[in-house]
């Protein structure tokens, strides 16, 4: 394997997917000068025709990505920041997510929707929100959170290869950590949970930021003699249920971190289904490591405060323990 900044990782994908198909196309903006990074030096090989900055429209963008997707063309929309997917919703929830079914599959909607998300980066409440639970109660988007370089690539692919719209959401301010990526062309799977430590003392289900965070928390729980499974989700939408079922049947105590604000998250819908299917493995309550529901503010201590850290997960499966 090679190492690279996850950032690169997502560059390379792009890149590899629109040499492989000339249908591909890339709009966004400021995708022309890449102020992220992810995509440089696309302009240069693929040309005006393939990739094009937008005016600062989010509405505009969705609605093209849609109508471009129905007339034949496999369409990656880059909406930079994730909270810019509240300005361009209409389109998203009335058609991206339903035209499908609505035309009874004579419409296929092959949009990969690319955006950074969360916090951590003091850029303010309208730019560091995580919707994903927004997109998961739709009911026809899927939804890949990478936390590393290696599954960025392999999920950002499979989104893109999909007949089905998806939104690949990047964990803000990660895109420098370097990491390991498989070498040639890779897919990794939608609804395939990934178990990053094990253990039998309790289980952390998380995704994307959050499970660097909770590795450090099992990490600090171990050497006190406390080992736990952190299971990594990687999609919400599909969801591996299984590999959260079977590790609580091992552990029988659940912790779930989530990035999102705690009313109505993905931490809540992951704990109710547990709830539904697992209730009988359950030793203990399952605990919540959540934003609370307020805005993001800008102050970089306010901001830290607020989120979920090592510690806090941590003091969250010694709980469930005791």
């Amino acid at each position: 394997m090679a190492k690279q900044r996850l950032t690169n990782a997502v560059n390379d994908g792009l890149a590899e997917e629109m040499r492989r198909d000339p249908k591909i196309i890339l709009f966004g903006e400021d995708v022309e000068v890449s102020m992220t990074g992810d995509t440089i030096g696309l302009l240069d090989e693929f040309g005006p025709d393939r990739i094009r900055n937008t005016p600062i429209c989010e509405a505009t963008l969705t609605g093209m990505a849609v109508g471009a997707a129905a007339s034949g063309y496999r369409v990656i929309l880059h909406m930079m920041m994730a909270n810019f997917i509240y300005t361009g919703f209409d389109a998203i929830a009335n058609q991206m997510s339903k035209l499908r079914l609505m035309t009874g599959g004579q419409i296929t909607l092959p949009i990969t929707v690319m955006c950074g998300y969360g916090g951590g980066r003091a850029l303010a409440a309208q730019h560091s929100d995580t919707p994903y639970s927004l997109l998961m109660n739709l009911g026809g988007l899927n939804v890949a959170v990478p936390c590393n370089a290696g599954d960025a690539k392999g999920l950002l692919k499979t989104a893109i290869r999909s007949d089905d719209p998806a939104f690949f959401m990047v964990p803000g301010g990660r895109g420098g950590e370097i990491g390991e990526v498989p070498e040639g062309d890779y897919e990794i799977p939608f609804g395939a949970a990934s178990v990053r430590a094990e253990g039998n003392a309790a289980t952390i289900v998380t995704v994307g930021a959050m499970v660097r965070h909770s590795l450090e928390a099992a990490e600090a729980l171990a050497e006190a003699g406390t080992q736990v499974d952190v299971i990594d989700c990687r999609t919400l939408v599909p969801l591996d249920e299984d590999a959260i079922i079977k590790s609580v049947a091992k552990t029988g105590r659940l912790v779930v971190v989530d990035e999102a604000r705690d009313r109505c998250g993905a931490a809540s819908y992951i704990a109710a289904l547990v709830a539904d299917k697992g209730f009988a493995h359950l030793k203990a309550p399952v605990r919540r490591v959540t934003v609370a529901n307020t805005a993001m503010p800008y102050a970089p201590a306010a901001e830290a405060d607020l989120l979920p850290n090592p510690e806090t997960i941590a003091a969250a499966v010694r709980d469930v323990i005791a």
